[in-house]
């Protein structure tokens, strides 16, 4: 099976959902979450905090330069993730539906690439 990542889309400046609302996203998550492994297609996933957290590091021969926030410059950032198998590209965006649904917000669907033999 291929493994595809899943990425969920954090929207600058949407409106904060309620903390009602919060807590049945993380519901929704979870009975998702739950669904995927039951499927044997779970490999790893993750929450992300904000990307006004985040440090990039660019190393250029020697030098080694650390920045504050992301290095693109968009209103859209990763803010979560799952890492899946799927039979194929179908299969990770029906997935990915469920997901998106769950989490409620866009969900990126992307292969990883096929290691050499």
């Amino acid at each position: 099976m291929k493994q595809y990542l899943l990425a969920v889309h954090m929207v600058e400046g949407d409106p904060t959902p309620s903390d009602e609302v919060i807590q049945q996203m993380y519901h929704d998550v979870e009975l998702f979450n739950q669904e995927v492994q039951a499927a044997g297609a779970w490999v790893f996933a993750g929450g992300l905090y904000p990307a006004d957290v985040a440090t990039v590091v660019r190393a250029n021969t020697d030098d080694v330069v650390m920045t504050d926030g992301p290095f693109c410059e968009t209103k859209e950032q990763l803010g979560g993730f799952w890492v899946i198998e799927a039979e194929d590209l179908d299969g990770a965006l029906a997935w990915a539906a469920k997901g998106s649904k769950a989490c409620r917000g866009p969900v990126e669907v992307r292969p990883f690439q096929d290691l050499p033999n």
